[in-house]
């Protein structure tokens, strides 16, 4: 049983198609067919069946896929305790965000980061939904994701998760705004303003939806955006009020609009690292998600 070939079986199965395969792997699509089709022959049971226009795996397939996830972290874990032994820890670390966890984190990182100048921290930003955080692994060694509060966690048992911290979300209204002086608010005392907000997919227009389900009618929201120096500008502008992250606003809050805490709502978003478990293994990834890790950690203090 080809390793290599393992590999790919692997691959298809966290990308559902052999075309997807073969742009990750700079392979041509009859390639990754071919050496599919010589690891169905090498274990004897099919391992990939036509869906459609598509394939999908077998439940063999599934099952041997499991196995090569293990096999894959296996040799990572024996290349990162080579490593150790060496002393060293280079290579090219992928590393995808979204945008506020990068104003939050990144800063310090490439501080934290400056200390091993032979990993090559390669970034790219990914504002998505929060459903769609998960298949960034297959293109990333890290992907810092967010949840919601309430959030239901899907099904991570392929990958690892490590929790970064707690942002509360405060309410933001302009300075001259009669709430401003206010040390905290009610879902009832906010609910009726004009809001601005998120798209209805991401973690915090579902806490904006608790806000409205405790204060017992619906917000009126005026306008949705991802960018939140945006929407700090329009609250500044008195144009509407928000739900801001508190770490990441509190800065440019100052002598700009007023952050309110909310008071009888648990209402945050949590911060996270997923990764696959061969790649948080190697050495020059697992250095970098340490200092994802201590970098979260100061915030937090």
């Amino acid at each position: 049983m080809d390793v290599a070939h393992l590999e790919l079986l692997r691959e298809l199965a966290d990308r559902g198609s052999v075309t997807e395969v073969a742009r990750a792997t700079g392979k041509t699509t009859s390639a990754v067919s071919q050496q599919l089709r010589l690891l169905q022959r090498d274990v004897g049971v099919p391992l990939v069946m036509r869906s459609g226009r598509g394939v999908r795996l077998t439940d063999a397939g599934v099952a041997l896929a499991r196995t090569a996830t293990r096999v894959a972290g296996a040799i990572a874990e024996a290349e990162a305790e080579w490593d150790r032994y060496r002393q060293t820890a280079a290579g090219t670390v992928r590393l995808a965000f979204f945008f506020s966890a990068g104003e939050l984190l990144i800063p310090g990182l490439l501080r934290r980061t400056a200390d091993y100048p032979e990993i090559e921290l390669i970034t790219q930003e990914h504002d998505v939904a929060e459903g769609e955080f998960e298949p960034l692994t297959a293109d990333h060694d890290i992907v810092i994701a967010h949840c919601a509060d309430d959030g239901v966690e899907p099904d991570r048992r392929q990958l690892s998760v490590i929790k970064l911290l707690r942002e509360p979300l405060d309410v933001a209204v302009a300075l001259d705004h009669p709430l401003a002086g206010r040390q905290q608010v009610t879902a009832g005392e906010v609910i009726d303003e004009p809001w601005i907000g998120v798209p209805e997919s991401y973690p915090m227009n579902r806490v904006l939806r608790a806000v409205a389900m405790q204060a017992g009618r619906p917000a009126k929201i005026i306008f949705r955006s991802t960018h939140l120096p945006l929407i700090e500008k329009l609250v500044a502008d008195g144009q509407g009020i928000a739900l801001l992250p508190r770490h990441t606003s509190r800065d440019r809050a100052a002598g700009r609009f007023a952050l309110l805490p909310l008071t009888g709502l648990y209402a945050g978003r949590h911060l996270e690292v997923l990764s696959r478990p061969d790649r948080a293994a190697r050495r020059a990834v697992r250095l970098v998600i340490d200092a994802v890790v201590d970098e979260a950690a100061s915030v937090q203090a």
